[in-house]
């Protein structure tokens, strides 16, 4: 690719390198051993969550220099730049986790501010965790540039006793030992081998949901979010990302060609049929908003409703990210998503062709073990369900994938708790009840602040085996490693006066996935009576800071806990200035 081909009157570059005004400019450049040519090249920032933080983030630096010589092999010039990332493995259970969710935003404004700053003409951007993936994708419909978007990769799965662990059965463990199932050396035997090398973890949590999102919705190259972080061909989709990117600046084919509505919605039936993480139903709403585009729960919960379940990945089924990969990854689930008749085709991708031509090209067919055949689903259903009644007028959500139909419904009473504290330390000392519906308040975006997820408390009540005799509800967020009948995304939240701030011990709560219902047993006159005696939000010790501000600005749960206007308001395209 001739880089002639690149018109800089009209990148964003030229108020960097172009004309006799920018010699200050180049002369930074210069400093940076850059020649000439490089100068009046394209400039494509190459932005990565790389740190030490968490074996998710610890490649990408690697897979980083990939891209940069796949951008100068098509004759561009990258700039790499780093962000931030809030690992939730280590910030989970505690009071870091408040952190995570506010992450996303501080992602996506960041790498927005980066590329703005320096006039960046496209992106690729590299990330390996739960947020920092929306974050990213985020940064890139908002500055509606070129944009490809890579996965730094799966952590491979462990070995113990001939099977397969991942960090999952590590926070299950916490649970069976304080149950006196399991030694304090079995333990740490199994906390020593869970996570043997670089990768984000393994199972259909909410990292490697989003990676097969960054590939249903076009943003990454096909097959790239499949193979382990210490995969070499890592390195090799890398570079042909750092390649396609240029494809894609050469054709002006921009972030939001991309990302549009269709695309969204085949975003979301690949989060389905492989029961993925409920977070989707935060971060698809928020990518959609950063293009302007209404894209709520329910109507991620539409399409969760219609569409089967047939990939069987960790915590509901029997395989990780490794197993997908193998088996053909994301495009032979997309090839039998087509067969049902549930993929837009027509949706434009990253390779510059459309979504049907790429599926087109797709040889290999399910394998039936890993990816089940769309006619024969493990489920007709998909694995996340939308649920809506006088206790979440706003909605809520639920992973049923690995639940029998069976356990789909609970009835029980209300046992409350004002914060994850308090129900972990229930569970601890098992003064829960066998039918009881945990419910967590106060941990909603804007009341927590940051809507923690409580995987530590849904991993210990499954290592305790209650499971499937509680429930729980929150306001806040579950992990995409929870399993168990689990409700998150309570909406109005309770800092907001919703119903769940209304709620007292002892309140019959009916959950029923199969309707698609979340009630509690009151007339609407009590809960009006209640709400008149509602005292308020409940203070809380965020007085300041980046959580103060997040709290402050954060909106509803069912758009996406975003931050800011969106796409809608916009008055220029960053690209265009």
């Amino acid at each position: 690719m001739d880089a002639s081909r690149f018109d800089k009157s009209k990148l964003p570059s030229r108020h960097v390198t172009e004309g006799p005004e920018r010699a200050p400019h180049r002369s930074y450049y210069y400093a940076m051993g850059l020649s000439e040519h490089e100068i009046h090249q394209p400039f494509v920032g190459v932005a990565t969550c790389w740190n030490e933080a968490a074996p998710c983030n610890i490649s990408l630096n690697r897979q980083a220099q990939a891209v940069k010589l796949g951008v100068k092999a098509a004759n561009g010039t990258p700039r790499e730049f780093t962000t931030i990332t809030v690992t939730d493995g280590i910030a989970m259970g505690h009071e870091g986790m408040r952190s995570s969710l506010v992450s996303r935003e501080a992602i996506a404004d960041t790498v927005e501010l980066t590329m703005r700053g320096h006039c960046y003409d496209a992106i690729v951007g590299l990330a390996g965790c739960d947020k920092s993936l929306p974050g990213m994708m985020m940064a890139m419909v908002r500055l509606n540039v070129p944009s490809v978007f890579i996965y730094g990769g799966s952590i491979l799965p462990g070995r113990l006793d001939g099977k397969d662990v991942t960090v999952q059965d590590v926070f299950e463990a916490v649970g069976q030992h304080q149950a006196g199932n399991m030694t304090t050396c079995e333990l740490e035997k199994l906390e020593a081998v869970a996570c043997p090398s670089a990768g984000a973890c393994g199972g259909q949590f909410t990292a490697n949901t989003m990676a097969c999102v960054s590939e249903a919705i076009g943003l990454a190259l096909p097959n790239s979010s499949g193979a382990p972080a210490p995969y070499e061909s890592r390195d090799q989709y890398s570079e042909a990302s750092g390649q396609a990117v240029m494809h894609l600046l050469e054709k002006n084919i921009r972030a939001r060609d991309i990302v549009t509505r269709k695309s969204l919605e085949n975003a979301a039936r690949v989060v389905a049929c492989t029961g993925g993480s409920t977070n989707a139903g935060l971060h698809l709403p928020a990518i959609a908003h950063e293009a302007g585009i209404d894209f709520f729960l329910d109507d991620v919960c539409d399409i969760f409703r219609d569409t089967p379940y047939f990939v069987d990945l960790k915590p509901g089924g029997a395989y990780v990210a490794k197993d997908l990969y193998e088996a053909g990854g994301v495009p032979v689930v997309m090839k039998e998503l087509r067969k049902a008749g549930l993929v837009h085709e027509d949706c434009m991708t990253a390779t510059g062709r459309t979504i049907g031509e790429e599926i087109d090209m797709v040889e290999r067919e399910a394998d039936g073990r890993v990816i089940y055949p769309v006619e024969t689903p493990i489920t007709k259903t998909g694995g996340v369900v939308g649920l809506k009644g006088n206790l979440a007028p706003e909605g809520a959500i639920v992973k049923v994938a690995g639940i029998a139909p069976e356990n789909q419904v609970f009835t029980g009473p209300a046992r409350v708790f004002e914060n994850e504290e308090e129900a972990f330390a229930a569970v601890q000392a098992r003064t829960y009840k066998e039918g009881e519906v945990l419910v967590i308040r106060n941990e909603g975006p804007s009341g927590g602040p940051g809507m923690r997820e409580m995987l530590a408390t849904t991993a210990a009540l499954s290592g305790q085996g209650m499971g499937k005799k509680v429930a729980l509800i929150t306001d806040g967020r579950f992990s995409g490693a929870t399993r168990g009948f689990c409700v998150g995304h309570v909406g109005p939240e309770a800092a907001h006066g919703g119903p769940i701030a209304l709620v007292r011990d002892g309140d019959m709560i009916t959950i029923d996935a199969i309707k698609g219902n979340l009630s509690v047993d009151l007339s609407d006159e009590e809960l009006e009576a209640r709400k008149a005696d509602w005292k308020g939000p409940r203070d809380t010790i965020y007085a300041s800071g980046a959580l103060w501000k997040y709290a402050q600005l954060v909106g509803k749960t069912y758009k996406g806990a975003v931050t800011h206007p969106g796409g809608g308001a916009e008055l220029h395209v960053y690209a265009d200035l």
